[in-house]
This record gives C-alpha cells, sequence and structure tokens, in this order.
C-alpha cells in the first residue's frame, strides 16, 4: 500500500514514515501542501494523510484540490490538532474518510488506516510502538548542563523522547570541565531527529545556557513551544507534559511550574534551603509587583514569540534569570497584562537532587544579585 503523509511538522513526519514503513508501507513525506499535491501526482497513493493547521496551503486546501479540482477518489485521514467542530465538518463534507485528533498514538493511526482499507491489524505488530503518541504540538526543550557527567540519567531521556514524538530536547553544554560533552553526544546518537546538543566552550552561568539553548531552538519552524528543564530530573516530565498541555489550551504565554508544598503533592526540599527560598521569593514578590509564589522553579513552557522577546538580550545575573524573564514580561506588556499571560502552576511532584550546583553560600549572593536586578530594570 502506498501512503502519502503532508504535514508542516517534521517530528511528526520522520515518526510517521519509520513506524509505517517498518510495517511494511510504502511512504513518501511532505513538509507542505503544495509539494505533497507534486509528490500525489507523480506517486499515486491510496491513502492521503494530512495535517489541517500548516503554513501556506491548509489541509482542508489539499483535500478540496484533490478531491473537486483532480476528481480523485483516493482515500484521505486527516491527522490534527484542530478540534473545531466546524472545520471537522467542513472535511468529512469535502469526502475525507476519516478525522483523528492529536493527541494520538502511532498504533491508532495504523488501525484506522487498516480500517478504511477493511484489513484486519495484526496486534503482534504494533509492539514495538505500543504507547507512542503524537502530539498535538511540537516542542522544544532546553537542557542546560554543567558538569552533569554522574548525574545525567541516559534511560529517562530516552524512554520519554521515544514515548512523546513531539519533543526535541536541546542539552546545553555550559562549558563542562568533566565529560558532559562526550556522555552528551553519546545520549543523542541513534535520535538525532530529536536530541540535540549546543555546545558553549566556556562556562557562561545557568541563565546563559538556557538563553543559548532557546534561541537555537527559537530558529526551527516546527516548534510551537519552547521550555527548560533541569538537568537532574527534579522536576518529572509528567509533570512537564502537564505544563504543555496547560498553554496548549489557555491563551496564557508562559507557564511555569511551583513548586509549592500542598495536598497530594510529593515536594521535597532540605529544610535549610527551603527557609531560604521562602525569604528570597519574599523579596522576589517585593521587587516583581506580581503575585508569583516561585519564579525560579526550573520548569517552562513559553510560546515561541515570547521566547524570542525575552531572551533576546543577555541577563544580568547568571542565575536568578528567571526572575528578569518575569519583569521584561511586566515592561513589555505592563504589569495586568503581563499577570494575565503568565500561570504559575503547582507541580504534582519535585525532588531536591544532591550534588546541586548551587551552593549555600551562593543563595546569599542571589539577595545581592536581586538587589542588582531592582535597579537595573526599575
Amino acid at each position: 500500500m502506498k501512503i502519502l503523509a503532508i504535514d508542516d511538522q517534521q517530528l511528526i513526519l520522520l515518526s510517521l514514515e519509520k513506524h509505517l514503513s517498518d510495517l511494511g508501507f510504502d511512504i513518501k513525506c511532505a513538509s507542505s501542501g503544495e509539494e505533497g499535491l507534486k509528490i500525489f501526482d507523480a506517486f499515486k497513493p491510496d491513502i492521503v494523510i494530512v495535517d489541517i493547521n500548516m503554513d501556506g496551503m491548509t489541509g482542508l486546501d489539499v483535500v478540496k484540490t484533490i478531491r473537486l479540482e483532480k476528481k480523485s477518489d483516493t482515500k484521505i485521514l486527516v491527522l490534527s490538532g484542530n478540534t473545531n467542530e466546524d472545520t471537522i465538518i467542513d472535511g468529512f463534507d469535502l469526502g475525507i474518510d476519516d478525522y483523528m485528533k492529536k493527541p494520538v498514538s502511532l498504533n491508532e493511526v495504523t488501525v484506522r488506516i487498516n480500517r478504511i482499507f477493511g484489513i484486519k491489524t495484526n496486534k503482534s505488530q504494533n509492539e514495538t510502538t505500543k504507547d507512542q503518541m503524537l502530539q498535538q504540538r511540537c516542542v522544544g526543550v532546553v537542557i542546560p548542563c554543567y558538569n552533569e557527567e554522574e548525574r545525567l540519567s541516559s534511560k529517562e531521556f530516552h524512554n520519554f523522547i521515544d514515548s512523546n514524538l513531539g519533543y526535541h530536547l536541546c542539552f546545553v553544554n555550559d562549558g563542562s570541565t568533566d565529560k558532559t560533552l562526550e556522555v552528551l553526544n553519546t545520549l543523542k546518537k541513534g535520535r538525532e531527529n530529536n536530541i540535540s546538543v549546543y555546545d558553549c566552550a566556556q562556562n557562561g552561568g545557568k541563565g546563559e545556557a538556557v538563553r543559548q539553548g532557546v534561541l537555537h531552538l527559537a530558529k526551527d519552524p516546527q516548534l510551537d513551544y519552547i521550555g527548560y528543564l533541569d538537568a537532574d530530573l527534579s522536576t518529572d516530565f509528567r509533570d512537564f507534559d502537564d505544563l504543555v498541555k496547560t498553554i496548549e489550551t489557555s491563551d496564557f504565554k508562559i507557564v511555569s511550574g511551583s513548586r509549592m508544598t500542598r495536598m497530594g503533592a510529593n515536594i521535597a526540599k532540605e529544610s535549610a534551603r527551603a527557609i531560604i527560598s521562602k525569604t528570597i521569593n519574599l523579596i522576589i514578590r517585593t521587587i516583581l509587583g506580581m503575585p508569583f509564589n516561585d519564579t525560579q522553579c526550573g520548569a517552562k513552557i513559553m510560546d515561541k514569540d515570547i521566547a524570542n522577546l525575552v531572551f533576546k538580550d543577555k541577563f544580568i545575573t547568571r542565575w536568578i534569570f528567571d526572575v528578569e524573564i518575569f519583569i521584561r514580561m511586566r515592561k513589555h506588556y505592563g504589569k495586568k497584562k503581563a499577570i494575565s499571560y503568565i500561570c504559575e502552576q503547582p507541580l504534582k511532584r519535585w525532588i531536591h537532587a544532591d550534588g546541586s550546583k548551587l551552593s549555600m553560600k551562593d543563595s546569599v549572593k542571589i539577595v545581592g544579585q536581586l538587589g542588582q536586578i531592582a535597579l537595573h530594570y526599575r
């Protein structure tokens, strides 16, 4: 069977191509509607899988061309994050055969294709792709690394990226003096489409490492959102995915994790660090003039346009750059609108990881750095 897949997000296309070709299908891919229609004429596919929300020619435009201009009865399966009822009805009115809403598993895609052609699905063929999901949006995640040779958990990163196919992890080596860069290059091997390594020759601090990684990912047109996460995974991947789901289904431009202790949450900190954190957070709220409780949580996701806005210029501090992000939002949008654009979402679990690069002495220095921020942005 010949399949033509059309989607402007490369992460989605590559996952579909590998899955369906492994099952024995003859598949060709196109990253735009225009390119897809050119391939359609020469390839003569049995079925077209197309996304709706694409730049330039939309998925519905592709369907119209196939059905109305080309007068073709080729099977068409829409695979899209667009859940608008009118759009779905328009698709069926134009003659599509099925409509699948992202997020969706690769195995379900196979079942839907087989159903269209009356083929019985062989369950044993789908064992290797069990639980692998195509996301509604493509997400880039920056993970800053400084001397993380002993703490990087390759297994956890691999498990996440293998199951969540719309994610790209960008590890930034912040001038490490150990074998971190070697470990990162090994970690990405065989998964280069979903994992990249950005190497900074000199140590610039966490803020600059995250900034460089964000600006690097912002050049990728397929990414809808960009976020960052600590390399020690003190914030669980499941919680980070919850942050993504919140920004996907809201008008927020930044969703920031919060390590506030609450019922049903596993939030563990060292007692001394907890006391210092509360003191620092009180100072930060005073400087910001905005009601956020935990600006310093190392898990955030944001709209790509916002990423370009708040990461364009260098931060004046190495560690508490998160405060500067919030202040830059306030200066650009005004206090009231900035508050409405930022969501602080409590994490279900957060564990302080041994070997943190931020010492108690550094925590005391932060107070002085907060003074610098207050003067710089006043």
